[in-house]
């Protein structure tokens, strides 16, 4: 019982990323820089598709999803890093990590989902565009969006909690900048195997399980592609597809490489670096492929700008008037 509560009260040390060395400083204030990237990116994708109409379609909703998440997730490990490194500063509260461990995991898990059920939504679009409007619409797309946020927070929450309820032990060093499954699993007394094997089972079916979906979904959707007689639908058809692809590959990429490998031939240097690319580089790199390679979101942009300043040249004048003539 003492350990328990000793448990509760202490704090965790995370290794973080960045020593005081000037190549070190100049990495960290790149990674700042990709940082504001990821959430200027992000943020501005998900207000457009808001404030354009010709945008509240259940492809351009799941995409602002899919940019909510991942805004949140670069948003969760970061900026407690970027704060641990300014202050010169290395914990963090045992609350703060179980926080930290339940977003990145709801926030992974969910994406994992989402893209999966979005590779559903072109499917449709392509193979069935006549029933697109049936098959797809805004129920069905509020209904994804729900499944993947819920069954992503509900698996986390069981295993975050379960986890954050066994004994650490050592010096409660995490060699990590934030508060990973496999770095914080390490710092456990006694033998979690079973735990360890349910969590691995279960990385291993929300990887694979989307990744089959995906690749059946892209099956249908070459099929229909092959199919077709002029070369333009074949253009479209692709370059409907090849941002989500892009994506697909990047995100389930990193995924595999940082949760299927047997635990025996993981370094926390490569940890760390997965943990870059999928919490950092990736969700920088989503709303770039998907707003340069899309027609319909480049031209929202010049929409919504265009209003504004008309707006702003309308207002201006009525502003200058009330100014110089007080009511």
């Amino acid at each position: 019982m003492w350990q328990r509560n000793q448990t509760y009260l202490a704090d965790f040390i995370l290794e973080g990323l960045f020593d005081d060395s000037l190549t070190h400083l100049f990495l960290f204030s790149l990674t700042m820089v990709v940082f504001l990237i990821a959430v200027s990116g992000n943020s501005l994708t998900i207000l457009l598709i808001y404030a354009d109409p010709q945008l509240h379609t259940p492809m351009y909703f799941l995409l602002s999803q899919l940019s909510l998440m991942n805004l949140i997730h670069v948003s969760t490990t970061i900026p407690k890093m970027a704060t641990n490194y300014l202050l010169g500063k290395k914990s963090i509260s045992f609350v703060g990590c179980a926080a930290q461990h339940f977003l990145y995991l709801s926030l992974g898990g969910a994406e994992c989902l989402l893209l999966a059920l979005m590779s559903y939504d072109r499917y449709v679009a392509i193979c069935h565009p006549l029933r697109y409007t049936v098959l797809m619409n805004k129920k069905v797309g509020l209904m994804m969006a729900a499944m993947s946020w819920l069954g992503a927070s509900i698996n986390s929450l069981v295993y975050t909690t379960t986890l954050m309820h066994f004994p650490f032990c050592g010096a409660w060093k995490i060699h990590h900048f934030y508060c990973e499954f496999p770095a914080v699993v390490k710092l456990v007394c006694g033998d979690i195997s079973v735990y360890e094997t349910i969590v691995y089972i279960s990385s291993i079916l929300l990887l694979l399980l989307p990744t089959l979906l995906v690749s059946t979904s892209y099956a249908f959707i070459l099929h229909s592609v092959i199919r077709m007689r002029s070369a333009g639908s074949k253009r479209n058809a692709f370059a409907t597809c090849s941002s989500h692809l892009i994506v697909v590959s990047l995100w389930f990429g990193t995924g595999i490489f940082s949760y299927m490998r047997p635990r025996s031939q993981r370094t926390p240097l490569q940890d760390k670096v997965g943990s870059v690319f999928y919490s950092i580089i990736t969700p920088t790199l989503n709303p770039v492929i998907y707003t340069l390679r899309n027609k319909d979101i480049a031209k929202a942009l010049k929409r919504v700008l265009r209003r504004d300043i008309i707006t702003y040249c309308c207002l201006l004048p009525l502003d200058f008037w009330l100014m110089i003539c007080p009511v």
